[in-house]
């Protein structure tokens, strides 16, 4: 096997593969492979993809990966960290104005019943 998972067949060899599994890379593999396509000349970037077998859409994923643009394959994450940690602070803020609202609307509602049960007592009175 080669150093990507790839399984390497001898010409002449019969081997059948009983399920096919999804290939998983390395990010220290990733980072090889983009930094080798860095440094290529026009042309050699198809050789480099043959020799390894990916697809040009897996080179196009991972430099988005590695600029922070992208979710990690795999990973659960899809917002930048900063991103999330504004919505987050965001939200926060949010609740509590929301807690401040219901406590001003509780005490509109005491009031509003003590205002009315003082006219019915001042009603009574007359």
């Amino acid at each position: 096997m080669s150093e990507n998972g790839v399984r390497l067949v001898v010409p002449g060899s019969v081997e059948v593969a009983g399920v096919a599994r999804r290939r998983r890379f390395s990010d220290a593999f990733k980072r090889r492979v983009l930094e080798e396509v860095d440094r290529a000349r026009p042309g050699e970037i198809g050789l480099i993809l043959r020799r390894e077998g990916l697809y040009s859409s897996q080179l196009a994923e991972w430099r988005r990966w590695r600029s922070g643009m992208a979710k990690q394959p795999g990973s659960k994450q899809t917002v930048p960290r900063a991103e999330f940690e504004r919505v987050v602070k965001e939200n926060a803020q949010l609740k509590l104005k929301l807690r401040k609202a219901e406590a001003m609307l509780e005490l509109q509602k005491k009031a509003a019943a003590l205002l009315s049960s003082l006219d019915e007592t001042a009603g009574s009175d007359s």
